[in-house]
């Protein structure tokens, strides 16, 4: 490899360098105990030093000094990892640049023309990613010791490395820690002991930063149920931020089978850099913070002092800027931030020099002053630029406040009102009287002139500052009249609504109609959606909800609908316009409850595991009483889901949902917490879980909302009057206010921040969970052990992954639907298939073994689809392992049967496909469809009188293969006498009955001899009943099928073998 030429000096390194060869002007060394006569005390204390202070000599012991007679100054240029390697570079350098050096008569001219040559060189070999490293050269030796070390696939992409110590039982080890796509390396050499230790991200089950007496600040690493510790990180921080992308990342590709949508740098796995993954990372956290939609990316950060009018002071903070928003945010971030879209952008005013300053004017005469900005001229810039792009007159707004126009859009639906609704059906179904003085319609009253004072000193609208005091308000309960308005601007619902006018509208014309498996569910659960509020007892309520549910599952059909969904969306427009219900749904499933609403809903399940954790640490006595924690979890999946609004009234339950929308599921977790803590006496005295269940409806039936000004009618019934006398109310704005005194100490970050360290943890018990059903659903269908098939389970995984490492193109890849049975998630191309059958088949094959693979694969892949999943591949094992001698060969004699004719056993498919039930309105009824072919299925069961003949052809290939599997059997000769023998009875026999034929055929044939010969071949078949007979005549040939292999030892070689490909190897 060449280097950037470094000076050096050759007396310091006298003693570790041995000269190989040398001339006027290069000389080739060798490390001292390396190559010929190395080793030793010598070797160890040479290579421990080279180790610890991360030499290249470690992996590359030879090198080529540039110098010039008249000099003692040299110059390293070359470096290698073998003799051969360092013989090239000297060859190249003896052929091209000895020959020019004659030519310069100063010395220093001959120097800079060999570092420009060398520089050159390695400009040519660095166009590649490594480009974009921060330190090209360094990255380069680093990158030559990651291949030497590891020996992993050259589409391996290191993304970087440090220097660490890694705790092997209490020893430390100093030593190098390595990241690259797909894994987690480390290498120590310490006084001949090497450490080595490889881990595939997808095999990591937890990630999180430790600290204990002995480990100040550490790594910790949970794969295969060992521990790992990570220690003495000169940038701790930044490595785990880089290790969680990438085990992030890895989880998306492999497991989600998704990329990172909208981010070039990371789509490709053999692309990803430290620079993409840190952006992506500070992206994430910039979206989630501010409540931007997933396309936005943070571009420019700014450190700045900002103007608060309202506390007549500047605060500090940081200016974020992305592609479409200006956002700021104090130095703590809870002090105050605001969100400035660039649609709301007027002006940007010129720069004060003096203070480093500038201001923006947005629309309803506000102007918002940032001063000691360090590139205050550049941002201006940027600013003026990005809000000429970004103003249009469909995004312009006449006020401060963003509100739809009250139009009514015509779109038909399927008996129905054909109307979108522009009204929240609390405003059609209970309009507020002006003149009712009660108690309740007061108080709601002041509610309301509260948050209009509040607006008037903080804003109205997208640019309104959020501060302590908001959330104060919102505590309090917001007015029924602004709740809807204030849902849309602290969900973000409301940019993506204005940034996509008419979307809604055509969302709604194009779902017109359709029939999928989600409107099905959909049209299940409309009457089962609030069923006691009046607003859906009507068409209109009921037209509104599926319109939404229907448009959201064609919108993203990934998700399409999830029970709960239905709840959730009846309680937004019960107070948003019908399109800001659909925007707000959004907001919900695909950014704030991410992973929520699918098949697996793990993101519920990773806020499950988010809830154990903060309940350990903030309810000591309630663990001590409770040892297993699940308990809580499967009672408060549906707190999560559907956000309390399925355990309490309705109209308690919407002052929940307005602090979920001001903080998130924070809000969620800590109202929880505050819940589990009121009950802690009557939980800890409870004797089994139903009566702690009890407890715990006992006490939402007890939850009101004494201000709500909700008639009797539209409230739902909390409870029977006897519950009501035994149980003492509560008010939920007292819960509420009580969950942030005691459990709002910590921040969404945290929140967050535990998410991801809990996710790795849930994915992987899922993963287990989904192996268990995999391996009880496969075990009644064949005779491997328990043991056998979760070995063959995790080969079969491993083989899956190895086809997704280094592609995003893969066709499992690509054929990947995540709404199949689990039995179906991970399945091998034909490629993956062969590899591992060549490992796992029970006979030689010998030199056939591709052919056969294929024919094979070809066999099992009873869809055709060119995947082969694990029942399909556990039941051809199953069959060659401990089938009987008749189903061994009949397995053997359809490989060699035509495509053709093996799908001759599906033709049931045809036949249904013409004689299907449908429906009176023509369309196929799916359920009598199944149930017909399932029926037609159990009647047809294969007999060997069902095979098809094989022709000639196939018969001598189907001569070949038995010879192959008798290939280096210790009887191999007697086997081959009796395939001989079989064959020869065979042909012999059909010699006969076409000669006895012959008389009849020659009278019909005399017209043509090709005719004849075109019938001989056709006759020229056998029948399955007729090899069988005649093989079984063979006592060799029969005891050799019958033979007893052990798959135990197969499994071993496969396990040895992946893992040599890869090279996971653990020292």
């Amino acid at each position: 490899m060449w280097l950037k030429p470094e000076e050096i000096l050759l007396k310091n390194a006298f003693k570790l360098w041995v000269t190989e060869k040398d001339n006027e002007y290069f000389v080739l060394q060798r490390r001292r105990g390396y190559g010929d006569g190395g080793g030793g005390l010598t070797g160890l204390l040479v290579g421990t030093l080279d180790t610890v202070l991360d030499s290249t000599s470690r992996v590359a012991p030879y090198r080529i000094l540039h110098h010039t007679p008249d000099s003692q100054v040299y110059w390293s240029i070359a470096c290698g990892v073998t003799k051969e390697e360092i013989g090239q570079h000297w060859e190249w350098l003896q052929q091209n640049i000895m020959r020019t050096l004659s030519v310069f008569d100063s010395t220093e001219d001959i120097t800079s023309f060999v570092q420009g040559k060398i520089r050159g060189l390695i400009a040519e070999e660095g166009k590649s990613s490594m480009v974009l490293e921060e330190d090209p050269d360094k990255f380069r030796e680093s990158l030559l010791r990651f291949e030497k070390w590891f020996e992993l696939p050259a589409q391996e992409k290191l993304v970087t490395y440090y220097s660490c110590s890694y705790w092997k039982g209490k020893v430390p080890c100093q030593g190098w820690l390595y990241l690259s796509t797909n894994f987690l390396c480390f290498y120590s050499y310490l006084l001949g002991a090497e450490v080595k230790l490889i881990i595939s991200w997808d095999e990591i089950w937890r990630l999180e930063k430790t600290s204990n007496v002995i480990l100040t600040e550490s790594i910790h690493v949970l794969a295969h149920g060992e521990d790992h510790y990570f220690s003495m990180l000169l940038h701790l921080n930044e490595t785990f931020v880089i290790m969680e992308q990438l085990a992030s990342y890895s989880i998306k590709r492999l497991f989600d089978k998704e990329a990172f949508q909208g981010e070039p740098a990371l789509s490709d796995p053999l692309q990803v850099t430290k620079r993409g993954l840190e952006a992506h990372a500070k992206s994430e956290q910039f979206r989630s913070f501010f409540r931007l939609p997933k396309e936005e990316n943070l571009l420019e950060v700014h450190e700045s002092f900002l103007w608060v009018p309202f506390s007549h002071f500047n605060t500090l903070g940081k200016i974020c800027l992305s592609e479409n928003y200006l956002c700021f945010a104090s130095q703590d971030g809870s002090q105050c931030h605001i969100i400035i879209p660039m649609r709301e952008v007027v002006n940007v005013e010129k720069p004060d020099p003096s203070s480093r300053a500038l201001t923006v004017c947005v629309r309803g005469k506000r102007a918002l002053r940032f001063s000691e900005v360090r590139d205050y001229q550049r941002l201006a810039n940027t600013l003026r630029s990005r809000c000429g792009i970004s103003a249009s007159p469909q995004h312009s707004a006449s006020s401060e406040v963003i509100r739809l126009q009250d139009v009514t859009l015509m779109v038909g639906q399927k008996n129905t009102s054909k109307a979108v609704s522009t009204e929240a059906l609390m405003t059609v179904f209970h309009p507020q009287d002006v003149e009712n003085l009660d108690p309740k319609m007061l108080k709601e009253k002041m509610k309301e002139q509260s948050w209009n004072i509040h607006f008037s000193e903080y804003g109205r609208g997208t640019s309104m500052f959020f501060t302590r005091k908001t959330r104060d308000l919102i505590v309090r309960g917001v007015p029924e009249s602004l709740r809807g308005e204030l849902w849309m601007l602290f969900s973000g619902a409301v940019n993506e609504m204005a940034t996509n006018p008419g979307y809604y509208t055509e969302l709604v014309e194009q779902s017109l109609g359709t029939s999928t498996l989600a409107t099905d569910e959909i049209e299940r659960d409309l009457h089962r959606s609030l069923p006691e509020h009046p607003a859906f007892q009507s068409d209109t309520g009921i037209s509104a909800l599926r319109r939404v549910l229907t448009a959201y599952a064609y919108r993203n059909p990934k998700i399409g609908y999830c029970q709960a969904m239905n709840i959730l969306t009846s309680v937004l427009l019960l107070y948003a316009k019908e399109e800001e219900a659909f925007w707000l749904l959004v907001a919900v499933c695909e950014r704030m409850l991410p992973d929520y609403f699918n098949r697996r809903i793990i993101g519920a399940l990773v806020d499950q595991a988010v809830f154990e954790d903060l309940i350990r640490e903030n309810l000591p006595q309630l663990v001590e009483h409770m040892t297993d924690l699940s308990f809580f979890s499967s009672v408060s999946l549906s707190w999560f889901l559907t956000l309390f609004i399925s355990v309490l009234p309705i109209e308690s339950a919407v002052n929940v949902v307005d602090c979920f929308f001001y903080d998130g599921i924070k809000a969620i977790v800590q109202l929880g917490l505050a819940v589990l803590d009121y009950n802690m006496e009557a939980l800890i005295a409870c004797s089994d879980d139903a009566e702690a269940v009890t407890i715990l409806n006992r006490f939402f039936d007890s939850v009101t909302n004494k201000d709500s000004p909700l008639p009797p009618t539209v409230q739902q019934a909390s409870a029977s009057n006897n519950d009501k006398a035994s149980h003492v109310s509560v008010d939920v704005s007292e819960l509420i206010r009580e969950a942030y005194e005691k459990y709002g100490h910590f921040r969404s970050e945290e929140v967050e921040s535990s998410r991801r360290r809990n996710k790795l943890y849930v994915i992987q018990t899922l993963e287990d969970t989904t192996k268990q059903n995999v391996i009880r659903v496969v075990s009644q269908e064949v005779r491997f052990t328990a043991s056998q098939l979760d070995e063959l389970y995790n080969l079969f995984k491993r083989q899956h992954f190895l086809s997704c490492y280094w592609t995003m193109r893969s066709p499992a890849l690509l054929h990947h639907d995540p709404s199949l049975a689990y039995l179906e998630q991970y399945q091998l191309g034909f490629q993956q298939f062969s590899e591992l059958f060549s490992l796992l088949e029970p006979w030689g094959f010998c030199a056939a073994k591709s052919t056969l693979s294929l024919w094979v694969f070809r066999l099992i892949d009873e869809n055709q689809d060119g995947l082969i999943n694990f029942k399909e591949f556990c039941c051809a094992l199953d069959t060659l392992y401990g089938g009987s001698f008749t189903n061994k060969l009949k397995f053997l004699f359809k490989l060699h049967l035509p495509p053709g004719q093996q799908l001759l056993y599906f033709s049931v498919f045809i036949w249904l496909h013409f004689s299907c039930p449908t429906t009176g309105r023509g369309k196929v009824d799916l359920q009598a469809y199944l149930k017909q072919w399932q029926n037609e299925i159990l009647k047809k069961e294969e007999t060997i009188k069902d095979l098809p003949r094989i022709n000639q052809a196939q018969f001598i290939q189907f001569s070949k293969t038995l010879y192959n599997i008798f290939h280096g059997d210790p009887e191999e000769e007697t086997l081959y006498r009796a395939v001989a023998h079989v064959t020869s009875l065979l042909l012999r026999m059909e010699e006969v009955g076409r000669r006895l034929q012959e008389p009849s055929n020659a009278s019909s044939s005399n017209n043509s001899q090709e005719g004849a010969t075109e019938q001989s071949d056709e006759d020229w078949s056998f029948s399955f009943e007729q090899v069988l007979a005649s093989l079984l005549n063979e006592p060799t040939i029969v005891s050799f099928f019958e033979r007893h292999v052990h798959i135990h030892a197969k499994l071993g070689q496969a396990r040895i073998s992946l893992c040599g490909r890869t090279k996971l190897r653990r020292w």
